[in-house]
């Protein structure tokens, strides 16, 4: 209130909370003077004036930058640890949302107090590690959440079969942390936004460092210098004209929140910065509808001392591996889209958001073709196979999220079976087992301990009985096997045999026919040449003697 009364400032920068946004929006509405703030990013600062600008991204990219990752692995329930600042309770009920949207569930929310001792971390730290939900999503301060996860690593949390993601505000202190911290986060993924690599961020970062020998500034500090020279470069295009302030129009026994005066050159001033554009330090940096745009989230993986980048997520494509993508590019949540990933205890493997579903097994001697458990001796190894056991398979693969199982045999240590099938199915209401899989034959009894799927065949009763043959014996009943189509077979081969052998035929004559003339017309030729060369006859006499010859 000074700052507008007194010194009638034209712009503020600020608040650092979103708790303190509200009330100075409403000032800063009041004196028609611009509010620009870097940090407050929580959904609910209001958004209702034209004055107030917001130079950071809201609550909401990261929000569906997380969702996104949920439902990359396919994980149905999340923990969401936050602490009770108004940064941990502004972003969780959108966070709860936005995974709820998604069928996701949240079946607790746990809630540690800003001044927690390490004891009631621990405690509270116990009791969701004996959920079966393992994936846990943390909001909170570099402070808190530094002991966080030093105590979970160890209470042995971060291990394999674990997921943890952080927030941007842990992911954007990570180079601040102790290595100690660090060491304790292996395998952990988190958040922020991203910070594409140019000259001139190298050599501010070089210039910062010689000047205050301090580490590199965050994502905070760049965009609190960008703006300042957003509000620096608006000023200059205003120009240098004096300030004026209205009184207004009221009794002047007022409080000093009504009597504030009206600024003049606001309304310029912010059409100004609404209108600068320019190449900052964090990236591209402008303003639509008072909102900083290019909300471009960097997907990192805790690894050694530091982070590795496995992946981008943007509001038009989602989960990518980078940024050169085109417009038609779908928005994907695909687990492919991901970099390799080193998961808790340096793990490769996905991990499941639950314990594995133990499944029984009947162990029984006969007919296996349903089910058939086979035991090494040697390697101690049990094979399950069957009809029963692939249907099962395909099913939880058919699922669209992935569900741990494993095949336990309901049998003894020497591999002999533990019970009636009546027992195995009463494992399930006593929670040993989880499912039954097997030639299990649906029992009013076993009904009233479990629930049982729809069997494999058709339900219903049905009768096998003998068919009786009315039909009488007659001398034509060999002709009933005869079909219309085996008639015309018939037919068709018949004339295609008759075919064949006159053809063969027709040519055997023609062939006989030939060798007879051949023969005569060789004894033909021989009796000529031996009546010519005795010359006892002319010509005409040896033609008629080989007509003769050849007739006879």
């Amino acid at each position: 209130i000074d700052l507008l009364q007194n010194v009638q400032v034209q712009a503020i920068i600020g608040p650092q909370k979103s708790s303190e946004a509200d009330i100075v929006i409403d000032l800063g509405d009041k004196a028609h003077v611009p509010i620009i703030s870097f940090s407050a990013t929580s959904l609910s600062v209001s958004s209702r004036s034209p004055y107030f600008i917001r130079a950071t991204q809201n609550d909401s990219a990261q929000v569906n930058a997380i969702t996104s990752i949920i439902q990359a692995f396919k994980w149905r329930e999340v923990v969401i640890v936050y602490d009770n600042s108004d940064y941990g309770n502004g972003i969780t009920p959108y966070l709860i949302d936005a995974l709820q949207e998604e069928q996701i569930r949240v079946p607790y929310k746990s809630v540690i107090s800003v001044s927690a001792t390490n004891d009631e971390i621990r405690l509270e730290l116990d009791k969701v590690m004996n959920m079966q939900n393992k994936v846990f999503i943390v909001d909170m301060s570099d402070s808190l959440g530094s002991r966080l996860f030093l105590i979970a690593k160890e209470i042995g949390m971060v291990s394999e079969g674990y997921v943890w993601i952080i927030t941007d505000r842990l992911t954007n202190l990570l180079e601040s942390m102790d290595t100690t911290v660090i060491a304790s986060m292996q395998g952990v993924l988190g958040i922020k936004p991203y910070i594409n690599a140019s000259l001139e961020l190298d050599n501010f970062t070089n210039r910062w460092k010689k000047k205050f020998h301090l580490q590199d500034l965050n994502i905070d500090g760049l965009r609190a210098y960008d703006t300042i020279s957003t509000l620096a470069m608006a000023a200059e295009r205003v120009g240098a004209t004096k300030s004026l302030f209205e009184k207004p129009r009221t009794k002047s026994n007022l409080t000093d929140i009504t009597s504030i005066k009206t600024s003049g050159t606001g309304p310029e001033l912010l059409d100004a910065i609404s209108k600068t554009i320019f190449k900052g330090l964090s990236g591209d940096f402008y303003f639509i509808n008072g909102q900083l745009q290019s909300p471009v989230l960097q997907i990192l993986n805790i690894i050694g001392k530091g982070e590795r980048e496995i992946g981008f997520w943007t509001p038009e494509h989602g989960i990518s591996k980078d940024l050169n993508l085109t417009s038609r590019q779908m928005y994907s949540t695909s687990m492919a889209n991901f970099r390799t990933i080193i998961w808790p205890g340096e793990s490769m493997t996905v991990p499941t958001s639950g314990k594995k579903l133990r499944v029984g097994v009947p162990v029984k001697a006969g007919f296996n073709e349903f089910v058939k458990v086979e035991r090494n001796m040697y390697t101690n190894k049990t094979t399950i196979t069957g009809y029963a056991i692939d249907v099962f398979n395909l099913v939880m693969a058919a699922l669209p999220y992935f569900v741990a199982y494993e095949f336990v045999p309901f049998m003894n240590a020497d591999g002999s079976s533990s019970g009636s099938v009546d027992e195995l199915v009463y494992q399930v209401y006593t929670e040993r087992f989880d499912a039954v899989v097997g030639d299990t034959t649906i029992t009013c009894n076993r009904s009233m301990y479990a629930d049982f799927t729809l069997p494999y065949t058709e339900g219903g009763l049905s009768m096998m009985v003998a068919l009786k043959d009315d039909s009488k014996k007659t001398t034509w009943i060999f002709l009933k096997p005869l079909t219309t189509d085996l008639w015309l077979t018939s037919g068709a081969f018949f004339i295609l045999t008759g075919k064949i052998v006159f053809t063969t035929a027709i040519v055997a004559i023609l062939l006989v026919m030939i060798l007879e003339w051949v023969r005569f017309l060789g004894i033909y030729f021989n009796i000529f040449e031996g009546l010519r060369k005795q010359e006892k006859v002319g010509w005409h006499g040896c033609e008629a003697i080989a007509v003769s010859a050849i007739f006879s």
